[in-house]
C-alpha cells in the first residue's frame, strides 16, 4: 500500500504528515520531558533518540507486515510546526489489528488537538489500511488518554495490573478497542 497517496491528512484545524528532519526539535522539545515519557512507559528521548525517530519515520510502511509504523506530525494548518505526534502501528496484519497512539506537547493540550488528529488517524486505518480491530493500551493514571479514547468511540476491555516496569514504578494499563463495524455503526 502507498501511503504517500493519502497523505497529509487535513482537518479543520490540523495537518497530519510525514516526519521531515527539520522536526527533530520540535519532536525533542516534548519527548524529552519527564511527564511526557512518563505515560509513554520510557525514560524521556535524547536529541539524538528524536533524530532516529525521525528517520525512521520518513520511510512510510507498506503495511503488509507486523510491526509496520506509521508515526506522523501534528502541526496546526494555521501556525506551522510540530505539537505532536500520532502513530498507528500493525499489530498482526493477518487479523488486521492495528494499535493507535498520540503524543501531544504539555502546551497544546486541552484544546482539542489529540482528539482531532487521533479521529483523522482512526479513519485512516479503518478507512485506508483496512484495519478490523483499532486499540490503544495507556497508563491508567492517564486520564485525559483515557477521555480521548471514549470520545473515538473506545470501550476499555482490559486492565492490566502492574504489567510494565518504568525505571523503579510498576505501571497498570488499560486497554481501549473499537471494531471497525461498531463505528461505522455510530
Amino acid at each position: 500500500m502507498d501511503l504517500s497517496l493519502t497523505l497529509p491528512l487535513t482537518t479543520d484545524r490540523l495537518r497530519l504528515r510525514p516526519f521531515a528532519p527539520e522536526d527533530v526539535d520540535a519532536l525533542h522539545a516534548y519527548h524529552r520531558l519527564p511527564e511526557v515519557a512518563r505515560h509513554l512507559y520510557r525514560p524521556p528521548r535524547t536529541r539524538e533518540r528524536c533524530a532516529e525517530v525521525v528517520a525512521d519515520a520518513a520511510t512510510l510502511p507498506t503495511w503488509e507486515n507486523d510491526g509496520d509504523t506509521l508515526l506522523v506530525a501534528i502541526e496546526r494548518t494555521a501556525v506551522p510546526g510540530v505539537i505532536g505526534d500520532t502513530v498507528l502501528r500493525c499489530a498482526s496484519a493477518h487479523a488486521r489489528q492495528t494499535e493507535i497512539g498520540w503524543t501531544l506537547h504539555p502546551a497544546h493540550g486541552g484544546r482539542g488537538y489529540a482528539t482531532e488528529a487521533a479521529a483523522a488517524l482512526a479513519a485512516l486505518a479503518f478507512d485506508t489500511l483496512r484495519t478490523h480491530r483499532l486499540f490503544a493500551r495507556l497508563d491508567v493514571e492517564n486520564t485525559a488518554s483515557a477521555r480521548l479514547c471514549a470520545r473515538l468511540g473506545m470501550r476499555r476491555e482490559a486492565h492490566l495490573v502492574e504489567n510494565d516496569l518504568d525505571g523503579e514504578r510498576w505501571g497498570s494499563e488499560y486497554v481501549y478497542a473499537a471494531l471497525a463495524h461498531e463505528l461505522r455503526r455510530a
